[in-house]
Protein backbone atom coordinates (compact mmCIF):
# COMPACT_ATOMS: atom_id res chain seq x y z
CA UNK A 1 0.00 0.00 0.00
CA UNK A 2 1.55 3.00 -0.93
CA UNK A 3 0.62 6.37 1.31
CA UNK A 4 -2.25 7.97 -0.92
CA UNK A 5 -3.98 4.65 -1.16
CA UNK A 6 -8.16 5.57 -0.80
CA UNK A 7 -7.20 8.69 -1.39
CA UNK A 8 -9.26 10.31 -4.57
CA UNK A 9 -7.60 13.00 -7.25
CA UNK A 10 -8.58 14.84 -10.43
CA UNK A 11 -5.48 15.74 -12.65
CA UNK A 12 -7.12 17.98 -15.18
CA UNK A 13 -5.13 17.79 -18.43
CA UNK A 14 -3.29 14.83 -18.28
CA UNK A 15 -2.95 12.97 -21.35
CA UNK A 16 0.57 14.04 -21.94
CA UNK A 17 2.76 16.53 -19.96
CA UNK A 18 2.73 18.04 -16.66
CA UNK A 19 -0.30 16.61 -15.95
CA UNK A 20 0.84 13.32 -16.67
CA UNK A 21 3.10 13.21 -14.63
CA UNK A 22 1.45 13.77 -11.85
CA UNK A 23 -0.74 11.42 -12.28
CA UNK A 24 2.12 8.94 -12.87
CA UNK A 25 3.51 9.78 -9.23
CA UNK A 26 0.50 10.30 -7.49
CA UNK A 27 -0.32 6.45 -8.88
CA UNK A 28 3.20 5.12 -7.28
CA UNK A 29 1.65 6.39 -4.01
CA UNK A 30 -1.24 4.32 -4.63
CA UNK A 31 -3.68 6.59 -5.37
CA UNK A 32 -7.10 6.72 -7.12
CA UNK A 33 -6.81 9.39 -10.35
CA UNK A 34 -9.46 10.80 -12.89
CA UNK A 35 -7.49 11.26 -15.72
CA UNK A 36 -9.21 14.06 -17.86
CA UNK A 37 -7.78 15.34 -21.08
CA UNK A 38 -9.67 15.87 -25.03
CA UNK A 39 -7.26 13.36 -26.52
CA UNK A 40 -8.67 9.45 -26.68
CA UNK A 41 -7.61 8.55 -29.46
CA UNK A 42 -3.86 7.57 -30.46
CA UNK A 43 -2.27 10.45 -32.97
CA UNK A 44 -5.63 12.29 -32.54
CA UNK A 45 -2.93 15.26 -31.51
CA UNK A 46 0.07 16.11 -32.69
CA UNK A 47 2.11 15.12 -29.56
CA UNK A 48 1.90 11.43 -28.61
CA UNK A 49 -0.83 10.77 -25.25
CA UNK A 50 -4.23 10.07 -24.70
CA UNK A 51 -6.15 10.15 -21.63
CA UNK A 52 -6.46 6.34 -21.78
CA UNK A 53 -3.16 5.97 -21.84
CA UNK A 54 -2.52 7.48 -18.97
CA UNK A 55 -4.98 5.88 -16.75
CA UNK A 56 -3.49 2.31 -18.12
CA UNK A 57 0.09 3.41 -16.77
CA UNK A 58 -1.53 4.45 -13.35
CA UNK A 59 -3.20 1.43 -13.23
CA UNK A 60 0.37 -0.26 -13.96
CA UNK A 61 2.16 1.82 -11.38
CA UNK A 62 0.13 0.89 -8.71
CA UNK A 63 -2.83 3.44 -8.45
CA UNK A 64 -6.09 3.30 -10.46
CA UNK A 65 -6.78 5.34 -13.58
CA UNK A 66 -9.81 6.07 -15.00
CA UNK A 67 -9.79 8.24 -18.01
CA UNK A 68 -12.55 10.86 -18.60
CA UNK A 69 -12.60 12.55 -21.79
CA UNK A 70 -13.01 15.85 -21.18
CA UNK A 71 -13.15 19.45 -22.37
CA UNK A 72 -12.56 21.66 -19.83
CA UNK A 73 -14.06 24.74 -21.87
CA UNK A 74 -17.24 22.57 -21.93
CA UNK A 75 -18.95 23.49 -18.86
CA UNK A 76 -21.65 20.51 -19.31
CA UNK A 77 -18.37 18.10 -19.60
CA UNK A 78 -16.88 19.32 -16.26
CA UNK A 79 -20.06 18.95 -14.65
CA UNK A 80 -20.28 15.65 -15.67
CA UNK A 81 -16.62 14.28 -14.75
CA UNK A 82 -17.42 15.63 -10.75
CA UNK A 83 -20.72 13.85 -10.84
CA UNK A 84 -19.03 10.63 -11.82
CA UNK A 85 -16.26 10.96 -9.27
CA UNK A 86 -18.91 12.04 -6.93
CA UNK A 87 -21.10 9.21 -7.93
CA UNK A 88 -18.16 6.51 -7.90
CA UNK A 89 -16.13 7.22 -5.50
CA UNK A 90 -18.40 9.62 -2.74
CA UNK A 91 -15.03 11.36 -1.89
CA UNK A 92 -12.21 14.15 -3.34
CA UNK A 93 -9.10 14.26 -1.69
CA UNK A 94 -6.96 16.15 -4.26
CA UNK A 95 -7.67 18.30 -7.49
CA UNK A 96 -4.86 19.53 -9.71
CA UNK A 97 -5.89 22.58 -11.97
CA UNK A 98 -3.60 21.40 -14.63
CA UNK A 99 -5.59 21.52 -17.94
CA UNK A 100 -4.05 24.48 -20.02
CA UNK A 101 -5.11 25.79 -23.64
CA UNK A 102 -1.33 26.27 -25.20
CA UNK A 103 -1.23 27.32 -28.37
CA UNK A 104 1.15 25.67 -30.72
CA UNK A 105 3.18 29.25 -31.36
CA UNK A 106 3.26 30.39 -27.68
CA UNK A 107 7.46 30.50 -27.50
CA UNK A 108 7.31 32.48 -30.78
CA UNK A 109 9.15 36.00 -29.95
CA UNK A 110 6.80 37.69 -31.85
CA UNK A 111 4.83 41.18 -29.72
CA UNK A 112 1.22 40.65 -28.49
CA UNK A 113 -0.48 42.92 -31.24
CA UNK A 114 0.94 40.10 -34.28
CA UNK A 115 -0.21 37.14 -32.81
CA UNK A 116 -3.29 35.67 -33.13
CA UNK A 117 -6.21 37.13 -30.85
CA UNK A 118 -6.78 33.59 -30.22
CA UNK A 119 -4.62 33.61 -27.93
CA UNK A 120 -7.17 34.68 -25.28
CA UNK A 121 -8.17 30.86 -25.46
CA UNK A 122 -5.77 30.95 -22.41
CA UNK A 123 -8.11 32.42 -20.53
CA UNK A 124 -10.60 29.90 -21.31
CA UNK A 125 -9.07 27.00 -20.27
CA UNK A 126 -6.64 27.81 -17.94
CA UNK A 127 -7.97 30.56 -15.97
CA UNK A 128 -11.31 30.24 -16.11
CA UNK A 129 -11.52 26.00 -16.86
CA UNK A 130 -9.95 26.47 -12.82
CA UNK A 131 -12.32 28.24 -11.67
CA UNK A 132 -15.41 25.91 -12.98
CA UNK A 133 -13.32 23.09 -11.97
CA UNK A 134 -12.37 24.27 -8.28
CA UNK A 135 -16.02 25.37 -8.04
CA UNK A 136 -17.70 21.89 -8.57
CA UNK A 137 -14.76 19.73 -6.20
CA UNK A 138 -15.56 22.43 -3.42
CA UNK A 139 -18.85 20.93 -3.35
CA UNK A 140 -17.69 17.62 -2.62
CA UNK A 141 -14.61 18.66 -0.28
CA UNK A 142 -16.27 21.08 1.95
CA UNK A 143 -18.69 19.02 3.04
CA UNK A 144 -16.42 16.28 3.53
CA UNK A 145 -14.27 18.88 5.79
CA UNK A 146 -10.77 18.04 3.90
CA UNK A 147 -9.26 18.29 0.41
CA UNK A 148 -6.44 20.37 -1.83
CA UNK A 149 -6.42 22.38 -4.57
CA UNK A 150 -3.75 22.77 -6.63
CA UNK A 151 -2.86 25.01 -9.18
CA UNK A 152 -0.31 24.24 -11.52
CA UNK A 153 1.69 27.65 -12.44
CA UNK A 154 4.98 29.42 -12.59
CA UNK A 155 7.66 31.97 -12.43
CA UNK A 156 5.39 33.77 -15.36
CA UNK A 157 3.11 35.15 -12.70
CA UNK A 158 5.92 37.41 -11.58
CA UNK A 159 8.25 37.19 -14.67
CA UNK A 160 7.85 37.57 -18.57
CA UNK A 161 7.89 34.20 -20.16
CA UNK A 162 6.48 33.79 -23.76
CA UNK A 163 3.58 36.78 -24.21
CA UNK A 164 1.07 39.24 -22.29
CA UNK A 165 -1.85 36.47 -22.25
CA UNK A 166 0.70 33.45 -20.91
CA UNK A 167 1.70 35.84 -17.90
CA UNK A 168 -1.77 37.64 -17.16
CA UNK A 169 -3.45 33.49 -16.92
CA UNK A 170 -0.33 32.27 -14.06
CA UNK A 171 -1.02 35.88 -12.41
CA UNK A 172 -4.62 35.26 -11.87
CA UNK A 173 -4.56 31.73 -11.19
CA UNK A 174 -2.12 32.43 -8.29
CA UNK A 175 -4.37 35.09 -7.31
CA UNK A 176 -7.53 32.66 -7.27
CA UNK A 177 -5.78 30.19 -5.53
CA UNK A 178 -5.36 32.65 -2.60
CA UNK A 179 -8.88 34.07 -2.62
CA UNK A 180 -10.36 30.22 -2.64
CA UNK A 181 -8.21 29.84 0.24
CA UNK A 182 -10.10 32.43 2.34
CA UNK A 183 -13.03 31.12 1.74
CA UNK A 184 -12.30 27.56 1.80
CA UNK A 185 -10.45 27.52 5.24
CA UNK A 186 -13.22 27.32 7.66
CA UNK A 187 -13.94 23.76 6.01
CA UNK A 188 -10.79 22.55 6.04
CA UNK A 189 -10.29 22.77 2.87
CA UNK A 190 -6.89 23.68 1.12
CA UNK A 191 -6.02 25.70 -2.12
CA UNK A 192 -2.21 26.67 -3.05
CA UNK A 193 -0.60 27.76 -6.09
CA UNK A 194 2.54 25.79 -7.72
CA UNK A 195 5.28 27.28 -9.77
CA UNK A 196 7.14 24.87 -11.64
CA UNK A 197 10.54 25.13 -13.76
CA UNK A 198 11.17 24.32 -17.13
CA UNK A 199 9.35 21.04 -17.10
CA UNK A 200 10.39 18.43 -20.01
CA UNK A 201 7.00 17.21 -21.51
CA UNK A 202 6.77 16.58 -25.13
CA UNK A 203 6.06 20.33 -26.29
CA UNK A 204 9.12 21.30 -24.27
CA UNK A 205 11.20 18.69 -25.62
CA UNK A 206 10.49 19.37 -29.30
CA UNK A 207 10.69 23.12 -28.74
CA UNK A 208 13.82 22.92 -27.37
CA UNK A 209 15.56 20.65 -30.13
CA UNK A 210 13.68 22.67 -32.91
CA UNK A 211 15.20 25.65 -31.46
CA UNK A 212 18.82 24.54 -29.62
CA UNK A 213 19.32 28.81 -28.72
CA UNK A 214 16.22 28.45 -26.34
CA UNK A 215 18.99 26.50 -23.91
CA UNK A 216 21.29 29.17 -23.26
CA UNK A 217 18.31 31.38 -21.79
CA UNK A 218 17.30 30.86 -18.04
CA UNK A 219 13.64 29.87 -18.68
CA UNK A 220 14.59 27.07 -20.66
CA UNK A 221 18.53 26.01 -19.42
CA UNK A 222 17.67 22.11 -19.47
CA UNK A 223 20.48 22.12 -16.47
CA UNK A 224 17.80 23.65 -14.55
CA UNK A 225 14.68 21.16 -16.17
CA UNK A 226 12.93 18.64 -14.24
CA UNK A 227 10.97 15.58 -15.43
CA UNK A 228 7.55 15.58 -15.98
CA UNK A 229 6.88 13.28 -12.57
CA UNK A 230 9.09 15.81 -10.15
CA UNK A 231 5.52 18.08 -9.19
CA UNK A 232 3.75 14.99 -8.83
CA UNK A 233 6.06 13.75 -6.00
CA UNK A 234 5.68 17.37 -4.40
CA UNK A 235 2.14 17.27 -4.98
CA UNK A 236 1.84 13.84 -3.32
CA UNK A 237 4.36 15.07 -0.06
CA UNK A 238 1.57 18.46 0.23
CA UNK A 239 -1.07 15.17 0.45
CA UNK A 240 0.37 13.50 3.28
CA UNK A 241 1.51 16.52 4.96
CA UNK A 242 -0.39 16.61 7.87
CA UNK A 243 -0.11 20.95 8.78
CA UNK A 244 -1.09 21.36 4.90
CA UNK A 245 -3.84 23.90 6.50
CA UNK A 246 -0.59 26.07 7.46
CA UNK A 247 0.22 26.64 3.73
CA UNK A 248 -3.65 27.45 2.40
CA UNK A 249 -3.32 30.21 -0.35
CA UNK A 250 -0.09 30.49 -0.54
CA UNK A 251 2.46 30.24 -3.78
CA UNK A 252 4.93 28.28 -3.63
CA UNK A 253 8.09 27.39 -5.97
CA UNK A 254 7.65 23.45 -6.21
CA UNK A 255 11.50 22.91 -6.08
CA UNK A 256 11.79 25.14 -2.19
CA UNK A 257 9.29 22.73 -1.67
CA UNK A 258 10.58 19.23 -2.46
CA UNK A 259 13.60 20.53 -0.11
CA UNK A 260 11.14 20.97 2.69
CA UNK A 261 9.83 17.84 2.10
CA UNK A 262 13.20 15.91 1.24
CA UNK A 263 11.80 15.07 -2.69
CA UNK A 264 13.92 14.12 -5.62
CA UNK A 265 13.13 14.00 -8.87
CA UNK A 266 13.30 10.57 -10.86
CA UNK A 267 17.37 10.81 -11.21
CA UNK A 268 17.64 11.27 -7.52
CA UNK A 269 18.76 15.08 -8.02
CA UNK A 270 16.34 18.10 -6.75
CA UNK A 271 16.27 21.18 -9.53
CA UNK A 272 17.47 24.44 -7.93
CA UNK A 273 15.17 26.99 -7.11
CA UNK A 274 14.98 29.81 -9.42
CA UNK A 275 13.80 32.68 -7.02
CA UNK A 276 17.24 35.07 -7.51
CA UNK A 277 17.04 34.90 -11.25
CA UNK A 278 13.17 34.77 -12.23
CA UNK A 279 11.47 36.40 -9.19
CA UNK A 280 9.21 35.75 -5.94
CA UNK A 281 6.01 34.35 -5.44
CA UNK A 282 3.53 37.26 -4.17
CA UNK A 283 1.15 35.42 -2.13
CA UNK A 284 1.99 34.09 1.52
CA UNK A 285 0.31 32.03 3.03
CA UNK A 286 -3.59 33.30 4.76
CA UNK A 287 -2.44 32.70 8.35
CA UNK A 288 1.16 34.78 7.51
CA UNK A 289 1.06 37.85 9.91
CA UNK A 290 -0.90 40.67 8.15
CA UNK A 291 -2.48 38.72 5.81
CA UNK A 292 -6.57 38.67 6.13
Amino acid sequence: MGSLTGKVAVVTGASRGIGRGIALALADEGATVYVTGRTVTPGGHPLPGTVGETAAEVDRRGGRGIGVQVDHGNDEQVAALFEQVDREQGRLDLLVNNAFALPETLTDPDPFWEKPLSYWEMVDVGVRSNYVAAWHAAKIMVPQKSGLMVAVSGYTGVAYTYGVVFGMCKAAVDRMARDMAVELEPHHVVSLSLWMGLTFTERAERALQANPAMKSKTVTDPNVGSSVEFPGRVIAALVNDARIMERSGGTFITAELARAYGVTDIDGNTPPSLRAQRGSPIYSPIHSPGDI
